[in-house]
């Protein structure tokens, strides 16, 4: 009883900030910064790899001496490893999540590549799920006729993935899995995928440079990238860590850290120095009395990203041209 008269607290207070929130952009002013910020010199060069901390995580975790990983952020899914799919459990809210980001990344692949195949509309498309956890969205992804390959640090939880996929035969042959960091992979797998999923992962890295290097590095041209993430606001801090972790208990205390959240702005400069354009952002809110998702005016809590790899590097007289591309019905402009 308790838990619900703060969840309908928590509700009514986001509802009423995302109807008068005052702090959405106008659709010109944020086209005229799309227009800007992708410029020529964007995909002229691409930012090399912050230098990162070394060090071996002392788990059953793949390491390298180079990560994008944080050991404390390794330690907590690995003590969660075996509970991806308790429907009921710590994971509940990722599983409901897939009914908003499962459509808009096919959504946005449709209107990319078509429809490849009746039943099966992404057929033929590769898609690297990063962070993939148990397969929580490997499996409807390769539903769609994808082949998946999802990859985690965690050895533990490949394995719960690797043997909850085995019970469906039609996924056996298009979701794989394999335990290895993301900048092992990229040294594989050059322009080797159609797109690269990222959801509740950016919020848990070490270094976004090099998550963000290796994600163009393994892109082929003209890939598409997919990220959900958590806001770097006020708000967030209060339903995404105080209300959902301590009073709530949606998510197991101490699954988040503020200080690693990243504003739409920022994340979207970050990709564009890596030679990305951003093509849409949507906001997202977790209703805890229903356990569902929406979407929303604001990105003040929770949004999600759609980004596409520049396809060549373009000539002078070219750059305008490009960055009129930006100005389209569909392109959300929206941060709050």
């Amino acid at each position: 009883m308790y838990s619900k008269k703060l969840a309908r607290l928590a509700f009514g207070v986001l509802t009423e900030y995302t109807v008068s929130c005052p702090l959405t952009r106008s659709v010109s002013s944020r086209v005229n910064a799309a227009r800007s910020l992708c410029s020529w010199t964007l995909c002229l060069h691409h930012r090399q790899k912050n230098q990162l901390s070394e060090g071996l995580i002392r788990l059953n975790v793949r390491t390298v001496s180079q990560t994008t990983l944080d050991p404390a952020e390794v330690r907590k899914f690995q003590a969660m490893a075996s509970k991806w799919w308790d429907l009921q459990g710590d994971f509940a809210a990722l599983h409901s999540m897939n009914d908003l980001r499962v459509p808009f990344i096919r959504d946005n692949l449709l209107n990319m590549h078509g429809i490849r195949q009746l039943g099966k509309p992404l057929a033929g498309l590769r898609i690297l799920d990063v962070g993939c956890g148990g397969g929580v969205l490997s499996e409807p992804l390769g539903r769609l006729g994808t082949d998946v390959l999802g990859i985690d640090p965690v050895e533990d939880s490949v394995r719960t993935a690797e043997l909850h996929s085995s019970y469906d035969p039609d996924l056996r042959e298009r979701v794989r899995y394999q335990a290895c960091t993301l900048e092992e992979l990229a040294e594989e797998e050059a322009e080797g995928f159609h797109a690269v999923v990222a959801s509740e992962v950016v919020e848990h890295l070490a270094d976004l440079d090099a998550f963000a290097s290796c994600c163009q590095q393994v892109l082929k041209p003209g890939g598409s990238l997919f990220i959900t993430t958590i806001n770097k606001t006020n708000l967030s801090y209060v339903f995404g860590i105080v209300a959902a972790e301590q009073l709530l208990r949606i998510v197991p205390s101490g699954t988040h850290d503020w200080e690693k959240f990243i504003s739409p702005e920022d994340l979207e400069r970050l990709l564009e120095s890596f030679g990305f354009y951003v093509e849409a952002i949507r906001g997202m809110m977790y209703n805890p009395l229903t356990g569902a998702w929406s979407w929303q005016q604001n990105t003040a809590i929770n949004y999600a990203l759609h980004a596409i790899k520049c396809k060549e590097e373009p000539q002078p007289g070219q750059v305008w041209a490009e960055s009129e591309n930006l100005d389209k019905p569909g392109r959300a402009t929206n941060y709050s």
